[in-house]
């Protein structure tokens, strides 16, 4: 499989600006997801698509390919699929599938990438999305709140679904940002009876790779630049024979 691995990382921000740039674990977060990318065996391009100067010099000083995106599609409306769709136009990509990469998910787990287009190749599916198991937020221990500070059930008529240890709960599971692998014709919304929508890009016959708790990390809040930080310098910690802190 001769793959295209996409990075897709916009200059705005809102709730942690410039994260996809910031300095994590002692480099470029975006960085992070370049070198992923050229480590996976079943890619034979890597490219960025941005609106940002500075990861534009970063991806050109790194010998990846670069699609300056416009600013509509760089909008906090703008969508995934179609600032994907765009790139893959712009590189006349028609090879094979298309490997989306977000530049804020600095952390994910070695193979992780092979692993997704491996699954995509065997089954002839259409997208292949990693995800993580859910702990403590799973949806049987989510409620409402109302104005008097009364609890409910979100669904159903028992609060928690009468299960108050965590494992106890069957399993869940949520999309992690760690990878999003779909075929070009996916990509272009051709595939027959894919429901209208924002996630039509996605096809028909949609799987996943799971990953283990803290696997991926991607940076939404402050907080993810500090966690990401501290795994990714304990790594560097481990190979060269050190202790990592102790979080």
């Amino acid at each position: 499989m001769s793959a295209l691995a996409l990075i897709l990382g916009r200059a705005g921000s809102k709730g942690v600006p410039g994260k996809n740039t910031a300095i994590v674990g002692g480099r470029p977060c975006v960085m992070w997801s370049i070198d992923f990318a050229r480590e996976a065996q079943r890619v034979s391009r890597v490219a960025v698509s941005t609106d940002d100067e500075a990861m534009q010099r970063m991806a050109f000083d790194a010998g990846v390919d670069v699609v300056a995106r416009p600013a509509d599609l760089a909008s906090d409306g703008a969508t995934v699929d179609d600032a994907a769709r765009h790139a893959v136009g712009a590189l006349g990509w028609t090879a094979g599938p298309i490997a989306i990469l977000y530049a804020n998910a600095p952390v994910r787990p070695a193979g992780l990438l092979d692993r997704a287009l491996e699954l995509l190749e065997s089954t002839g599916c259409d997208s292949v999305q990693s995800v993580a198991r859910v702990g403590k937020h799973h949806p049987w221990w989510t409620a409402r709140l109302d104005d008097e500070g009364r609890l409910a059930p979100w669904e159903g008529d028992t609060l928690n679904h009468g299960v108050y240890r965590r494992q106890d709960l069957p399993p869940a599971y949520l999309p992690d940002g760690g990878v999003l692998a779909v075929t070009r014709r996916a990509l272009l919304c051709e595939v027959p009876g894919a429901a209208p929508g924002p996630h039509a890009f996605l096809g028909v016959d949609r799987r996943a790779v799971a990953t283990a708790e803290g696997e991926v990390v991607d940076i939404d809040a402050p907080i993810d630049l500090i966690v990401a930080d501290a795994l990714l310098r304990g790594v560097g910690d481990l190979a060269a024979g050190q202790r990592p802190p102790v979080l």
